[in-house]
């Protein structure tokens, strides 16, 4: 494509003008499937777009954390391209999408990364017989069609549309002009075999009488019908499944079936990016006296694509770490998968229900159901959770039956009451419901009541964790300082920031200690290691540094002397540390450093750079070690910024770079207030996702006092 035939805005909205470019890029590197995700406010990866591919292969993808374990995320996180050539592959890196997606192909994954921010990132598909690795030029191509995307999203005045179900765009095969429709069909109605064409989707879109003799069935009555919904003989999981490995893996397949009561047909599957061609040839007996093998009747099971979804939810609901995690993944996963709207997730405490989560309700009528007792009569839940059985309801009518104000309450039309129970021990109760009238199927009911234990025990992970996420935070606020002292002439900020997910104390620590009227002492550092000794370390090593501070000993001599005392407590432990010494008259700093990373120097003109100062051995290595001291200029209107390593600690990326980075966005940040220009490099350094490391940053600017 050349740069006039770039998809750009002009009258057609940002959203038109992404999908064209999707579409293009998957025309363009000959791809069959593909993605646009785009990240919203709440750091999801959202699937806005997709085509070559039915909604409903990419339900158990359509919001996905930027944590998540799947080659768009890393991508985003990583800033690189990620390359998955065949599906042994895709097992070993990526098992959850292989279990699910049980086909050959090759899939990309490529960051959407701006000048303005981190955008999301696209998925491209390759059929089967993709070569297994990315040829370079093909990575170019790649990469230049992300570029494209890229400019789009920056140079827009529009903000892209976050869809609540991915638009699906549609990539045109080039059809010949000359072809007629009447000329087609006659020659298929002069073969011996059947032939028919599928959507995307599965249903029929053409069938010729041939094909409707073969199959049993009148043309009319199989139109519009998927196969193994039509045709009781094809009601097999294994039908389905056929049709979703051509469809994915855009490789002819072939399979034969039985057609009651002596008949054998053998369907070949041709799939493209408009649908698939089926053509059906009748196998003849193989010889007059043996009749074909009559297969086995097998019990009604429940669709492929339903028992791939359980895989994934169940693989998904594993990995949730918080309770709110759980709501998130019940809310945007399991019930789109079901076409439920509503949600509400209760924990048995002291003989009531206690809500922990909801979603699709009102705020009023959560607080109404809030608390109920295990006995209530308003709704089932309590009845339900005392009897282990779960209980659905079709419509008003039926749960009115037994329940008279229930379907009065929440104005919901259907429900699906799932008790969460372990070993017998009642957990709590989960209530998906409808906005409409919903009848549940036995596969449907078989698969809630399967996932309702696996709520149970995620919900029971869930809550043990954050109680004890709540006494590590407690225990890290008593350690940290409450607020920092106030000091004429001297602006100040701090932040702290645990890592991502875990229940242990950070080892990060800072400080501010007024000296005098004009000087303070500035202490960050990190004990090495997350647990409770890391903690009592950071508490023991604070405590000698204030201790040595105020005394009035120089920066090198505090940290020489706290070096000393590590030796005495004998610990396993290292730390690092960077102390500053504060001079508002002389407008100086002098800092000494045990392994720490170097400070940041805004300087008052704009400017800003890292600071060259020598970095000693780690407290605890050696008790002879002597520190040294580096004095800079700290004139009015500079800011010094001390922050530990989790802040440069970036996955791919080397730490001269990331400090370089980091300072280049102080520098851009401007002379505004101090604690949006700390949000703004927080924010720059965590932009792809969760951090690794805790992340502690104390700002100070020098202010002249008239």
């Amino acid at each position: 494509m050349s740069a006039m035939d770039e998809p750009t805005l002009g009258a057609e909205s940002l959203d038109d003008a992404l999908d064209t470019a999707l579409a293009d890029t998957v025309r363009g590197t000959g791809a069959s499937i593909g993605g646009l995700y785009l990240i919203d406010d709440e750091q999801v990866l959202r699937l806005v777009a997709q085509c070559g591919l039915p909604e409903e292969f990419s339900a158990p993808w359509q919001r996905l954390p930027l944590t998540a374990p799947v080659p768009v995320a890393d991508a985003i996180r990583e800033d690189r391209l990620v390359w998955v050539g065949d599906q042994d592959e895709m097992a070993r890196r990526y098992p959850r999408i292989a279990a699910v997606l049980p086909y050959l192909f090759a899939l990309a994954a490529i960051p959407l990364n701006g000048v303005r921010r981190s955008w999301g990132g696209v998925v491209l598909m390759w059929p089967a017989d993709h070569p297994r690795e990315v040829a370079a030029r093909e990575r170019g191509n790649i990469t230049t069609s992300a570029h494209r995307l890229v400019r789009l999203l920056e140079d827009s005045v529009q903000q892209p549309a976050l869809p609540n179900q991915p638009r699906v765009v549609t990539v045109c095969a080039v059809r010949h002009p000359a072809q007629t429709g009447r000329a087609a069909l006659d020659y298929l109605e002069r073969l011996p075999e059947g032939a028919l064409a599928l959507d995307l989707e599965g249903r029929i879109t053409f069938v010729t009488a041939t094909a409707a003799r073969l199959l049993g069935r009148p043309a009319e009555v199989l139109l519009g019908t998927r196969p193994w919904h039509s045709l009781p003989w094809m009601d097999d999981p294994l039908y389905e499944d056929h049709y979703r490995t051509a469809v994915v893996s855009r490789a002819p397949v072939s399979f034969t079936a039985h057609c009651p009561p002596d008949r054998w047909l053998t369907f070949q599957l041709h799939p493209d990016a408009s649908g698939i061609s089926v053509r059906i040839v009748p196998e003849e007996a193989q010889g007059t006296d043996t009749a074909p093998p009559t297969p086995p009747r097998r019990a009604p099971a429940a669709p492929t694509g339903r028992l791939y979804q359980l895989v994934h939810l169940a693989a998904a609901l594993t990995e949730t770490v918080t309770v709110r995690d759980l709501v998130e993944l019940i809310a945007h996963q399991i019930l789109p998968a079901f076409g439920a709207q509503g949600l509400v997730l209760s924990s048995a405490d002291a003989g009531r229900l206690k809500i922990i989560g909801c979603h699709g309700y009102p705020a009023e009528i959560i607080e109404r159901l809030d608390g109920l007792s295990l006995d209530t009569d308003l709704t089932p839940a309590g009845q339900v959770l005392a009897s282990g059985t779960p209980a659905f309801f079709a419509g008003p009518e039926e749960m009115s039956r037994t329940y008279p104000r229930a379907p009065r309450i929440s104005g919901k039309q259907a429900w699906a009451f799932l008790p969460l129970t372990i070993l017998g021990r009642p957990v709590g109760c989960c209530i998906v419901s409808y906005d409409r009238p919903h009848a549940f199927t036995a596969d449907e009911r078989a698969v809630l009541t399967s996932l309702a234990g696996l709520i149970a025990q995620a919900l029971d992970r869930a809550r043990l964790y954050d109680t004890q996420q709540r006494l590590v935070q407690e225990l890290q606020r008593a350690l940290l300082p409450r607020a920092l002292p106030a000091l004429r002439g001297l602006d100040v900020a701090a932040r702290y920031l645990p890592a991502g997910h875990g229940v242990d104390v950070g080892g990060d620590f800072y400080d501010l200690l007024r000296l005098g009227d004009t000087t303070a002492a500035a202490v960050i550092g990190d004990v090495e290691g997350h647990s409770i000794a890391a903690a009592a370390l950071m508490g023991q090593v604070r405590t000698a540094i204030h201790a040595h501070a105020t005394t009035g000993a120089a920066p090198q001599e505090v940290l020489t002397r706290t070096n000393r005392l590590l030796a005495d407590l004998d610990s396993d432990l290292l730390v690092s540390c960077l102390y500053a010494h504060v001079d508002l008259a002389r407008h100086e700093v002098i800092l000494a450093s045990a392994g720490h990373v170097p400070p940041l120097l805004r300087h008052a003109s704009g400017g800003a750079g890292v600071l060259d100062i020598e970095p000693g051995p780690l407290l605890g290595i050696d008790t002879g070690t002597r520190y040294t001291a580096t004095t800079a200029a700290l004139p009015p209107g500079a800011v010094l910024g001390l922050y530990t390593d989790g802040l440069v600690d970036v996955p791919g990326t080397d730490t001269a770079r990331a400090m370089s980075a980091l300072a280049a966005s102080l520098a851009a940040a401007g002379d505004g207030d101090l604690e949006h220009l700390l949000d703004g490099l927080v924010r720059d350094a965590t932009a792809t996702g969760q951090h690794l490391d805790d992340i502690t940053v104390l700002l100070l600017r020098a202010r002249a006092e008239h």
